[in-house]
C-alpha cells in the first residue's frame, strides 16, 4: 500500500502525486476563518487517493471551535475522514487520530487549539488510543523522535510511552515541530514527521511516502 504523509500545511495546497492513502497530521490552515478551512477541504477533495484522513493541529482553531460545540457539524466526501480521538479503517488497516499537543511558555495565544497545559492531561487523551491499531496520526511528536527545537526535545513523553505499548503499530505520522521533518524505522515502527513547512514557514519539504503491508 502506498501512503503519502504530510503535515503543517499552514494554508499551502501542494499538488500531490497520488496513491492509496493520504494522511494529513494537522495545522491544515494558516488562519481561523471558515473560508480557510473550506479551501483546505476543496484541495483535499481533488487529491488522487482512494482514502484521505486528516486531523487538526494547534493552529486549527476553526476545528477546535467545532469540537467544543460537541456537534458533528462538519461533513466531508465519503473517502475523507476527519479524526479527533477517533478511528477509521482502510483496506484492513485500523487508523487512529489525535490532535492534542502540550502548550509551552511563550506560545502564541492564538495557536493553542487542542493544547493542554500538563503532560498528565496528554496522557489521558492518548489513553483513548486502542491497542490494536496499525496507523497512528498525532499532531504532537513522541518525545525524542523528530521533536528537537535546537537542543531541546519537546515531544510528549506520554505519547512515546503509549506508542511503545501498541503491538500492531506499523506507522506513526505527526508534525508540529517543523524543524523535525524526517523519517526513520525503529523496532518495526516507521516514524514520520511530515511537516511541509520549515521553522520559517517556508514550504520546502516534500510529502514522505511510505509503503506498508495491508491486513486484507
Amino acid at each position: 500500500m502506498i501512503i503519502d504523509c504530510i503535515s503543517d500545511l499552514h494554508g499551502y495546497t501542494p499538488k500531490l502525486q497520488g496513491g492509496d492513502l493520504l494522511l494529513v497530521a494537522g495545522d491544515v490552515t494558516n488562519g481561523d476563518r471558515a473560508e480557510d478551512f473550506k479551501a483546505f477541504i476543496k484541495w483535499l477533495e481533488v487529491q488522487p487517493y482512494a482514502k484521505k484522513v486528516f486531523i487538526a493541529g494547534n493552529h486549527d482553531n476553526f476545528l477546535y471551535e467545532d469540537f467544543l460545540k460537541d456537534e458533528n457539524t462538519l461533513q466531508y466526501a465519503s473517502n475523507i475522514s476527519y479524526l479527533c480521538d477517533s478511528g477509521t479503517e482502510f483496506d484492513g488497516l485500523k487508523i487512529w487520530g489525535s490532535p492534542w499537543t502540550k502548550n509551552f511558555v511563550g506560545q502564541n495565544p492564538l495557536c493553542k487549539a487542542f493544547g493542554l497545559g500538563l503532560e498528565i492531561q496528554l496522557e489521558e487523551k492518548f489513553d483513548f488510543v486502542p491497542s490494536d491499531i496499525d496507523i497512528l496520526i498525532t499532531h504532537s511528536p513522541p518525545n525524542g523522535i523528530f521533536d528537537a527545537i535546537r537542543t531541546d526535545n519537546v515531544g510528549s513523553t506520554s505519547l512515546r510511552t503509549k506508542v511503545q505499548k501498541l503491538p500492531k503499530l506499523q506507522l506513526h505520522v505527526f508534525g508540529h515541530i517543523h524543524e523535525g521533518y524526517g523519517h526513520q524505522e525503529t523496532n518495526g515502527i516507521q516514524f514520520v514527521n511530515a511537516s511541509f513547512v520549515n521553522e520559517y514557514y517556508d514550504p520546502i519539504h516534500q510529502p514522505i511516502q511510505i509503503v506498508i503491508k495491508d491486513n486484507g
